[in-house]
């Protein structure tokens, strides 16, 4: 008999369904002629508490620290039981065993983990299942691989779950411990992706709370050209008083200039014009589709992840969705058109886009490459009835199929130009945007784009006809949102300030992973240690104070993204996981010889008096209304140049 392991049980009912024969449901199985498929459901099995290696920490003391397995355990997740009994019987019964977890460093994990704890000993088989649709299905299991090719797949990600384990009960006992002698009665809870996380959003609060607004001003004047009118920007010489970012600091030069312009006459003295071609954008990974789903429908990031494991394995709509990868593989180009049609037929607005499309077309999309064990998230195929599913389910869907639609819309073209004209002395620039061809554009966006400026030729004459100060005041940086937070973790070396670890960090970019990041946040909400406010992610007291105590470097990103850069190392060239270990240990150590009473006290007592005076202060400040702006207008209005976050 060969058994099917399967992750989940809709995974294992995709198997069943595509074996020839058909099956019957049995206890925690499905039986066909020859093979029987069953299922984890999830993790089955997890790190053994510290009490499994010594009963003595059952009791939390500070002395006991650092807790260090040396031969590691694993235990039965208290829900698993039965299950695992199931998988056991089974194994009993096996000539060939096949492991059908996601195919991902963790579902490499949970099944193998599962096989290796039960005791097999025979040769694995891999089966690796990116679509839940039965076309593709059998596919997968003419396909399948020697396990044994994934073993350094499987030692990352065992190695990432031990790395946790150590970090996180250690610190978290260290400084929970620590803590309860500080008079907070609580568990305060350090991990090594969710504390560096919450201390983006502290870092990111206190530069909003420590944010000195100061006033600058900008001229602008209304020119008559010969074939039309625009508005330009006075650019201040280094005579006048500016802020780092060239912004006029004092009022009374640019009303000294107003009040001289009416009527002025000047020329257009320098004029640049380039044609601008730009791609659509790619498919989507999770993470980009939960920035995108955020920002336009306003859904957090687990609900976005949560819409697609329902696409996934209840609708059958998507791919598999887990994936950090916008790249789709080569052969499904052929299938491309007949897979969209299928997939747009039952809807209005994706027959539309459907329509517009060129499949003779090739983007850089396909790239076989760039593929790893996920790619891009696309359509299966499968018509889908929109109506039939809930708002955010078919919103969701429309953006997955509108970015594998848009690899087969032209480019966008359009023209940029910038003017610079000289008036009474004085520099004045405006610049515009011509659309030549949209492109793949509407499909993206129904608003209209600011007018482009009139033909201009250098050298042409210009005249005043209005022309006014304006006052401004610069503006604190944007509170997080699950947008924008996904977006920090998926580019964390922008956060980072050491240019040697930067560089490294550009090619390993990314804190936590695609299935990961979603879950972190409604962890660190759950734990008390941020809160929404409307779509703004805040710090609570608690989560400020928690910051404040902890080393600096458990509270940044660094150390983090260097670990997955490791474990990348381990999974792709199969590196020893065991100096990884080690160094990690002596890391502990130093973190734990910082845990300090005094300091935790003086933080959460400075975070309560920070949000005490914070508290009114925001009650007070009125959010600015929206104003539309010229392209042509200088930025926006900040001290620092916003991160791109």
């Amino acid at each position: 008999m060969r058994l099917i392991i399967a992750e989940k049980p809709s995974l294992a009912r995709a198997i069943a369904d595509a074996l020839p024969g058909g099956t019957k449901r049995e206890d925690g199985a499905l039986r066909g002629h020859d093979t029987v498929v069953t299922w984890c459901l999830g993790h089955l099995l997890e790190q053994a508490p510290p009490d499994a290696y010594d009963s003595a920490y059952k009791q939390w003391r500070l002395d006991h620290l650092p807790i260090l397995p040396t031969r590691w355990q694993l235990a039965p997740r208290a829900k698993a039981r039965s299950q695992l009994a199931v998988i056991r019987k089974l194994l009993k019964q096996a000539r060939e065993v096949v492991h059908a977890g996601d195919p991902d460093r963790e579902g490499q994990l949970l099944v193998q983990e599962v096989i290796e704890y039960l005791g097999w000993k025979g040769p694995v088989a891999r089966l690796l299942i990116n679509d839940l649709n039965r076309p593709a299905v059998q596919r997968a299991l003419s396909r399948m691989e020697d396990n044994a090719r994934y073993q350094p797949l499987y030692r990352a990600a065992e190695s990432r779950s031990r790395a946790d384990w150590l970090y996180g009960i250690n610190l978290t006992r260290a400084w929970t411990l620590t803590g309860r002698q500080a008079g907070h009665d609580g568990v305060l809870s350090v991990g090594r992706v969710q504390t560096p996380v919450l201390g983006l959003v502290v870092r990111r609060d206190a530069e909003i709370r420590d944010f000195k607004p100061y006033p600058f001003y900008v001229l602008w004047a209304d020119l008559a050209v010969a074939n039309g009118s625009l508005r330009a920007w006075w650019q201040p010489g280094e005579q006048q008083r500016l802020d780092e970012q060239g912004r006029l600091l004092e009022r009374a030069p640019a009303e000294a200039l107003a009040a001289r312009l009416p009527g002025a006459e000047g020329r257009l003295t320098s004029l640049e014009s380039r044609q601008k071609r730009q791609a659509a954008p790619l498919p989507y990974s999770l993470s980009a589709l939960q920035v995108d789903a955020a920002r336009r429908f306003g859904l957090s990031a687990q609900a976005v992840l949560d819409i697609c494991q329902r696409l996934y394995e209840r609708h059958k709509l998507i791919t598999y969705p887990r994936s950090d990868c916008r790249y789709l593989p080569e052969e499904h180009l052929a299938q491309a058109r007949a897979t969209l049609t299928g997939a747009c037929a039952q809807d209005e607005t994706l027959r539309g886009w459907l329509a517009g499309a060129d499949f003779t077309l090739r983007s850089k999309a396909w790239d076989d490459r760039k593929v790893g064990a996920h790619h891009a998230l696309a359509p299966t195929g499968k018509p889908a009835e929109l109506a039939r599913l809930e708002r955010a389910e078919a919103d969701v869907f429309r953006l997955i199929a509108r970015n594998v639609l848009a690899q087969f819309y032209p480019p966008l073209i359009a023209r940029e130009v910038k003017a610079e004209f000289t008036i009474l002395g004085e520099r004045f620039r405006a610049s515009g945007q011509e659309l030549l061809q949209p492109g793949w554009k509407p499909l993206f966006t129904t608003r209209d784009e600011a007018p482009p400026l009139p033909p201009l030729s250098e050298g042409e004459g210009c005249r005043v006809t209005a022309s006014a100060v304006e006052d401004r005041e610069t503006r604190p940086p944007e509170p997080f949102t699950d947008a924008s937070l996904i977006k920090a973790m998926m580019n964390i070396a922008r956060y980072v300030d050491d240019p040697e670890v930067k560089r490294t960090l550009r090619e390993h970019d990314g804190l936590g992973t695609e299935a990961t990041r979603a879950g972190i946040i409604e962890t660190l909400i759950e734990r008390g240690y941020l809160v929404r406010q409307n779509k703004a992610l805040r710090a609570t007291r608690l989560g400020s104070g928690l910051i404040a105590s902890l080393p600096e470097t458990a509270t940044r990103p660094e150390r983090t993204a260097l670990w997955e850069q490791r474990l990348t190392a381990i999974a792709e060239r199969d590196d020893d996981p065991a100096p990884f270990l080690s160094a990690l240990v002596d890391d502990l150590r130093g973190l734990l010889s910082k845990a300090d009473t005094q300091r935790l006290r003086q933080a959460m007592a400075a975070a309560q008096g920070e949000a005490a005076a914070a508290s009114p202060r925001t009650a007070r400040r009125k959010s600015p209304g929206k104003r539309r702006r010229s392209r042509s207008e200088p930025g926006r209005s900040r001290s620092k140049p916003r991160r791109n976050a």
